[in-house]
């Protein structure tokens, strides 16, 4: 059976209040991954991260498919790095948990359950009197690619660390202002936040490395059988990073703001690499 794995997430939500209803499919305030049956769209499993979102944590990360051991046993695996801060492995044939740890500073859950939920710590809802946490609304990741190398056996993710605030109420349009319609507010002017390349244990989520950047990432990463992960930066940097010992190999300004996942492939037998910034495609391979 083919499988189409999915996820998705709410928006308007830091002005709803109400009962959070776990496992419900059908609620507003969802964030789930989901799998179908590619031929007959038949629904084969779901699995919520944050029932009841109400910080806009929802799952538009993209899903890294592994076929690896698990507890000594061959397993097809889901590997998902989520914007709530949260790392998990889920079978991916079942849709069954089976293990989750942070990967970034998060100040809303003590941890997840034996079933994946997360354990939430007490007043971290939107309040009038503004509520602080780590993840920010930007999330711990976004919707750019993370990559799985199975040569160094490491998981490579792009990750944030700042915090917002969330308020709960209306907010007032001031024109020519960012209005979000009511709250979170973003990038604090005390807590610019930090952000880069984190590569990660897949089967524990131990850290093991970071490369820092100046600016918070908003492009994907690729790691190739040459053990190098691309990625890319606000600051116009297209980046290559030894995928063994993290360490920059190579970087390239291209002028413009990095905000895509950039790919490899062969044009008669020659590797390229490109990369979109700003209005222009970038494209670099080795000198012959």
């Amino acid at each position: 059976m083919s499988l189409k794995i999915s996820s998705s997430g709410a928006r308007e939500i830091l002005r709803r209040t109400g009962t959070a209803i776990r496992d419900s499919v059908t609620t507003c305030t969802q964030t789930a991954s989901s799998a179908l049956d590619a031929d007959t769209g038949k629904l084969n499993w779901y699995f919520q991260f944050v029932p009841h979102d109400l910080h806009d944590w929802d799952a538009t990360q993209v899903p890294v498919l592994v076929d690896a051991e698990w507890g000594g046993q061959p397993r097809k695996l889901v590997y998902w790095a989520h914007r709530g801060g949260f790392y998990y492995v889920l079978d991916r044939e079942t849709g069954k948990f089976l293990f989750g740890t942070p990967f970034a500073k998060q100040t809303w859950a003590k941890g997840l359950d034996p079933a994946g939920h997360p354990i939430r710590l007490a007043n971290i809802d939107p309040s009038p009197e503004e509520t602080y946490l780590w993840p920010g609304v930007q999330g711990a990741t976004n919707w750019y690619a993370p990559s799985y190398n199975p040569l160094t056996k490491l998981f490579y993710v792009a990750f944030l660390e700042n915090r917002s605030v969330y308020r709960k109420g209306e907010k007032e349009y001031i024109a020519g202002n960012r209005y979000t319609g009511s709250s979170p507010l973003i990038d604090l002017p005390e807590d610019p936040g930090r952000g880069g390349v984190r590569a990660l244990n897949p089967h524990t989520g131990e850290r093991v490395r970071d490369y820092t950047l100046h600016t918070k990432p908003w492009a994907g990463v690729l790691s190739t059988a040459g053990k190098l992960v691309f990625g890319g930066s606000d600051e116009g940097y297209f980046f290559a990073l030894d995928a063994e010992t993290g360490k920059e190999v190579w970087r390239q300004n291209v002028g413009g703001v990095i905000r895509a996942n950039p790919i490899s492939y062969l044009i008669k037998g020659r590797q390229l690499v490109s990369i979109a910034a700003g209005n222009a495609l970038f494209t670099f391979s080795l000198e012959r």
